[in-house]
């Protein structure tokens, strides 16, 4: 067994895809919080992180905006968002001194709620996935770079410990050439959970697969081509995609993402594996992590064959997130996740769907 030591962890769990450190702050300096609000409870990962941003010592909320009755009902019962003031979005996008947004609508109102919200000057926190349309979604990336506002996806994997020590071996050059990628990212739902889902005509793929989707872009890069085989198995008989399964082609390699609603504990069976010409790196289960490594030869504190990684236990799952959000706004670093890697996800995830990119 090879835990990873907790100077590392600590180190990665901070660090952005590649692990480079880029921030200069004092470590005794405490800086003035930033201003930031959020629009939207309908997101299935609003509540986790309005909660992120309330115990981080980097932000101050300013209020929650919700203009759909039902959604606020049911937020203002959840101790998540006692105390948060409830506001317009106007009301919101004018508060002195705002300079962020967390972007948590239902997903048909990402897209245009994160345009608003640039247009408005703020940099924002946007929940995916990135809507149906790829020109919209085009548009208010590039909307964003001729403002200098940051975007920042909420794909969760991107600062997962297991994630962050993979692409840095990847940098490092440890496993080689990567030839193959494989991916599954499933879970069951019920019906009522199935019929929320069902106006999104991405099906699994677009609910869920598109999280690894994003790791398979920071891997690999924008794919040659993208194969998708979408079907529906449910005995429901509605005809909605929950059993996809996209293949991506590459020059030199291949990589294939299962995504299903119909898989008894599947959120148990969730995995991310990387073969390079020189090393193997699995991560299984994604949440909380855990991973095994193969080398041709040692590396750095790992050795030459199989061996289990640990890690320890880390904060809450968007803490890192929101910790380098901060960073960013405040000018201590880049995004490393760029407009153009959020673009080539953007594109992928339609095709993995089997939905146009028009």
């Amino acid at each position: 067994m090879s835990p990873l030591p907790r100077r590392d962890f600590v180190r990665l769990s901070t660090l952005t895809s590649l692990g480079i450190v880029t921030s200069t702050r004092a470590q005794n300096a405490q800086p003035a919080r930033i201003r930031i609000g959020q629009i939207g409870t309908g997101h299935a990962h609003a509540s986790g992180k309005m909660g992120t941003i309330r115990k981080s010592e980097d932000f101050e909320v300013v209020g929650i905006v919700e203009p759909h009755a039902e959604l606020r009902a049911k937020a203002e019962k959840s101790a998540t968002y006692q105390g948060v003031p409830w506001m317009t979005e106007e009301q919101l996008l004018n508060t002195p001194g705002l300079q962020a947004v967390a972007v948590e609508t239902q997903v048909k109102d990402l897209v245009p709620t994160a345009t608003r919200c640039i247009a408005a000057g703020k940099h924002i926190h946007l929940d995916k996935p990135g809507g149906e349309s790829l020109p919209a979604f085009k548009a208010m990336r590039d909307d964003a770079t001729r403002r200098k506002l940051t975007v920042q996806m909420g794909y969760m994997f991107r600062y997962n410990p297991a994630f962050v020590l993979c692409f840095r071996l990847l940098h490092e050059g440890a496993l080689g050439e990567v030839f193959s990628i494989d991916a599954q990212m499933s879970k069951l739902i019920g019906a009522n959970e199935r019929k929320g889902l069902l106006p999104y005509r991405g099906g699994s793929m677009f609910e869920l697969g598109c999280h690894v989707i994003d790791a398979v872009i920071t891997v690999l890069g924008r794919p040659d081509k993208v194969t998708p085989h979408n079907r529906s198995v449910s005995a429901l008989g509605d005809g909605w995609s929950d059993n996809d399964l996209a293949v991506f082609d590459y020059p030199r390699a291949t990589a294939t993402v299962r995504s299903a609603m119909v898989e008894v504990e599947g959120g148990s069976r969730r995995n991310f594996i990387v073969c390079g010409t020189k090393g193997t790196f699995q991560i299984q289960p994604l949440e909380p992590p855990a991973a095994r490594l193969a080398l041709d030869a040692s590396h750095g504190e790992f050795k030459k064959g199989y061996q289990d990684v640990q890690f320890p236990k880390a904060g809450g799952r968007y803490d890192a997130d929101f910790a380098d959000f901060a960073k960013v706004i405040r000018g201590e670093k880049a995004l490393e996740f760029t407009p153009e890697h959020d673009l080539a996800v953007q594109e992928t995830l339609l095709l993995a769907c089997g939905l146009p990119l028009t």
